[in-house]
């Protein structure tokens, strides 16, 4: 979006690809993260640890599937090509959808212990998210309307110009 408007004029495709890098990488991190804390307890066989996750699987089903698909295989399936990385579309669309489903692994983490084995969706949940997505927007837009986007008289500002791959 900056960059189409022009206010990040040094940023080229280069730049881009590493963004898209670390969206792949960190996916995929958490992908195994979360996955190998799930094995671990459940090789384990911790009774105070495997109740944890048999919750959620059992009556959050759908969201904690969802939520360990999309988070893991999307980013991985999209996010696999070079051309992808590039394309800031892309970026802005799986970045979205990470933090889409990252606010239901927050939810999947909290709604089991507190409203127990009924999961419920509505308008406070939908409030809060909301409440979320302002505050930060919020907090990102006026803080960058305080400073230029593009830094001046950094000691690397050249290599990161020229930068490719």
């Amino acid at each position: 979006m900056c960059v189409k408007k022009g206010l990040l004029p040094n940023v080229n495709e280069n730049h881009m690809h590493n963004l898209g890098l670390w969206m792949f990488a960190l996916s995929v991190l958490w992908g195994y993260l979360w996955f190998f804390q799930f094995m671990f307890y459940w090789y384990t066989d911790i009774p105070d640890e495997v109740v944890y996750f048999q919750a959620r699987i059992d009556h959050y089903r759908v969201a904690f599937w969802v939520m360990f698909c999309i988070n893991l295989l999307v980013p991985l399936i999209i996010m696999m090509t070079r051309d992808t990385k590039r394309n800031s579309k892309y970026l802005i669309g799986v970045g979205c959808l990470i933090l889409i489903t990252h606010w239901i692994d927050a939810y999947i983490w909290v709604m089991p212990g507190t409203l127990g084995l009924k999961p419920a969706f509505g308008p406070y949940e939908i409030g809060v998210l909301l409440g979320f997505i302002g505050l930060f927007l919020y907090v990102v837009l006026t803080n960058l309307a305080k400073v230029p986007v593009a830094v001046k008289n950094h000691p690397f500002l050249e290599e990161s110009i020229h930068h490719h791959l």
